[in-house]
């Protein structure tokens, strides 16, 4: 019996885990796996392409040292995440930092941005800055817009305005 409420406890402690997702953005981690940038959701697929309702875009694509460019996420529906990354065209290597806003999260260490908290969304406004000690170039921004835990698109790639 007692192995029995042990076994429930555990699946009862792993169903409101899983229910909850990632309140407070993507852990570092997706930079680094098999597909960078889209999230392991205990298995959901990310959404068709075609039937993403979100757009995002970058007020520019090239950049000199100490460069910021806007990147804006905003849809016809409310999105809970995201999660985009910065990268130069040329070499496809993560490249510049972001600025913390209060409903993003920075990882430094991949050049990327997440969502800081759960709550409903229509538009984020994202700045992303480029370093201050390399010449010029230009840049891409791609990612992950996530509706809620099950339902996201991945491999989205910010368009220039």
């Amino acid at each position: 019996m007692l192995r029995y409420f042990s076994v429930l406890l555990i699946f009862s402690v792993e169903c409101v885990r899983l229910s909850s997702g990632f309140p407070d953005g993507a852990p570092v981690d997706v930079c680094v796996k098999p597909k960078p940038n889209r999230p392991n959701h205990s298995g959901a697929k990310p959404q068709p392409a075609d039937t993403n309702p979100y757009t995002v875009t970058a007020s520019d694509s090239y950049y000199r040292p100490g460069t910021q460019i806007t990147v804006t996420i905003a849809g016809r529906e409310y999105f809970k995440g995201f999660f985009i990354q910065a990268r130069d065209a040329r070499t496809n290597e993560w490249i510049g930092d972001w600025i913390e806003t209060p409903n993003a999260k920075r990882h430094p260490e991949c050049s990327s941005i997440t969502h800081a908290d759960p709550k409903l969304k229509q538009q984020a406004t994202l700045l992303w800055q480029a370093p201050k000690n390399a010449g010029s170039g230009q840049v891409y921004f791609t990612g992950t817009v996530l509706r809620d835990y099950s339902t996201f698109w991945s491999e989205i790639v910010a368009e220039v305005a």
